[in-house]
């Protein structure tokens, strides 16, 4: 069953193109990656996706349904939740008070909000850390937060963007079983990640797309040999294992 289809997506800045004619298709139950160099539109991409922006043209279509030009919180409510490559907690709350911001997105009982905030915080790995301020956290604590208030909105299609910047070898490793599980709970996942070890350890299909042009799609492993790929963005001596 096919979850996410986008058709001949098209976003100018000015006489500067970021989406160009772009085309995708994500199955239910897919980890997607989205890859490329910094400033070939991915973000752009998760923002038309999530209604933050509108497109030029072209079509968004959700479990067989177009929701282009739909607000962000009418697709939360259908099932579309993302987190945001700057992270920006409620400083001055807890962990727990953060992830049920997200949950009063299914429901306004206080009561039902906090139990679905509790095991969302276990979920994502801060149940020890539930009672501390978000200012407090540490980055991949903040990033471990960015997700829990997207799950905590109970999406179907979940959008990550560079979840996974700034950690550390054992951090990512620990982000790749966080993710994994969150797929295997029920949730299609489509990511944005510079991370190529992740990419290749995740994702079961990558778009790559260059100055907001796809230049391939296919496997990890065929896009990591692809030429157009290497010379846009991995660059000649990358090593699709490092």
């Amino acid at each position: 069953m096919i979850i996410l289809e986008i058709k001949n997506l098209n976003k100018k800045f000015g006489g500067l193109t970021v989406t160009d004619n772009l085309n995708m298709t994500v199955k239910k139950g897919q980890i997607y990656g989205v890859i490329g160099p910094n400033g070939a539109g991915k973000s752009t991409l998760f923002n038309l996706i999530s209604g933050y922006i509108s497109p030029d043209s072209g079509t968004i279509f959700f479990e067989g349904k177009e929701i282009t030009n739909k607000k962000p919180h009418i697709l939360c409510m259908d099932g579309i939740g993302r987190t945001f490559q700057i992270v920006k907690p409620f400083a001055s709350k807890s962990v727990l008070y953060n992830v049920a911001v997200g949950a009063f997105a299914r429901t306004n009982n206080r009561k039902e909000a906090l139990e679905i905030a509790e095991k969302v915080v276990e979920q994502v790995g801060l149940g020890k850390k539930r009672d501390v301020l978000g200012k407090n956290l540490t980055i991949v604590d903040r990033k471990r937060l960015e997700i829990a208030k997207a799950i905590a909105t109970q999406p179907k299609l979940l959008l990550l963007d560079e979840v996974l910047a700034g950690l550390t070898p054992s951090e990512i490793d620990e982000a790749i079983d966080l993710v994994k599980s969150i797929r295997d709970s029920g949730v299609t996942i489509v990511m944005i990640e510079h991370v190529m070890r992740a990419v290749m350890a995740l994702c079961e299909e990558v778009l790559v797309i260059n100055y907001g042009l796809q230049i391939a799609s296919g496997t990890p492993e065929e896009v990591t040999k692809n030429p157009d790929v290497i010379t846009a963005y991995l660059g000649d001596d990358h090593d699709a294992e490092g």
